[in-house]
């Protein structure tokens, strides 16, 4: 019998990536993909024609409406990439607070709702932003090789010099967007524990790639590539203004072979949670990723603004050592191919920023 996946947020970024990489795994008697997408973001166009021609089943539909998730019906996982992603929201003047938790928690409800009803599993695409924001604003840092790094050996608990662990603190203030998918994650487990069906949670770090949509809160490396491939106005915010500021890197298909291993795995006493990323080996700071782009483009005005921003912080790189353990998985495509696939896709589409957003 064919494996049943139903993807929400299937024609973003992280969503197509992924339905595409369970296509190319699965041989095609053995998986049918459906996917839910509200075409709320300019350029699911794009994926929405490179799913269909992959064969696969995309619904227009939102998953805060809850006849929308009951029309599909049965189906034997739910991959939830459906969310809005970024840590500004529900403050800055493009989401409402009441929004943001539409789209992020009562959407997770609707979906563990069908979960409970068809006996489905649920793996939920979490996020780095469910970390404290305190004691990480807190950690010293110091500038190495362009970029911050923690500059003391006496860590809090979960931190170590290869990056954030699963125990580091969740206490808030996490961020209204942190802490709608911190609620989504409690509210999987419990349902799963209650109602019997598996639950998998991926806390992921900045996702990167071709093709990722033209917004900083989608994807930093793939929105600064681009930018200043177009001449655009760049800014460091923050800190030093120096763009110091560290973050990972993960691309989707790495994420999905841990996927295809949790979907073809009956849970017994793994962890629910685990920290997915590029770790430590695919952190950098904006001001290497300008050095990149220099040295590809030429120059480009990079403006200095030390005012702090709300949620900002210097050095987030996810430990992911706990995925390793439990699923033997490892990132596989480095963070140098990421980048240069980003530079191709932006050489052949010049005005990607201003499509896709």
């Amino acid at each position: 019998m064919a494996l049943d996946i139903l993807i929400t947020g299937i024609c973003g970024f992280v969503g197509s990536e992924i339905a595409l990489a369970l296509r190319q795994h699965f041989a095609s008697n053995d998986l049918r993909i459906r996917g839910l997408d509200n075409y709320s973001r300019r350029g699911s166009w794009r994926n929405c024609e490179r799913l269909e021609h992959a064969g696969i089943e995309v619904v227009h539909a939102d998953i805060r409406c809850t006849s929308d998730v009951e029309s599909i019906g049965p189906v034997d996982w739910v991959i939830d990439a459906a969310a809005n992603p970024s840590v500004l929201a529900g403050i800055d003047s493009k989401s409402g607070s009441r929004q943001l938790l539409e789209s992020n928690l009562a959407g997770t409800v609707n979906l563990l709702e069908h979960c409970k009803n068809h006996k489905a599993g649920l793996i939920l695409l979490s996020t780095s932003r469910v970390y404290s924001i305190d004691p990480l604003t807190k950690l010293p840092v110091e500038v190495a090789t362009d970029k911050f790094r923690p500059s003391t050996n006496d860590f809090p608990i979960g931190v170590s010099d290869s990056g954030i662990q699963e125990t580091f603190s969740t206490a808030p203030p996490v961020s209204l967007y942190g802490a709608t998918k911190l609620a989504s994650e409690q509210l999987a487990l419990e349902y799963g524990y209650t109602f019997d069906f598996p639950v998998w949670i991926n806390r992921c770090g900045v996702m990167a790639g071709a093709g990722q949509f033209g917004k900083a809160d989608q994807g930093i490396f793939a929105y600064w590539l681009h930018s200043w491939k177009e001449g655009r106005s760049l800014r460091y915010i923050g800190f030093d203004g120096q763009g110091h500021q560290v973050r990972d890197c993960l691309h989707p298909r790495d994420l999905s072979l841990l996927l295809i291993r949790q979907l073809e795995t009956s849970p017994a006493d793994q962890p629910r949670v685990v920290n997915v990323s590029g770790g430590i080996e695919s952190a950098r700071s904006l001001k290497q990723l300008s050095d990149w782009c220099e040295e590809r483009w030429g120059s480009n005005e990079v403006l200095a603004d030390t005012t702090p921003r709300p949620f900002d912080l210097p050095w987030v790189v996810l430990d992911h050592s706990l995925a390793t353990q439990t699923w033997g998985w490892n990132p596989t495509t480095p963070v140098e191919s990421i980048i240069e696939e980003i530079a191709v896709f932006a050489e052949a589409n010049p005005n990607w920023i201003s499509i896709s957003r």
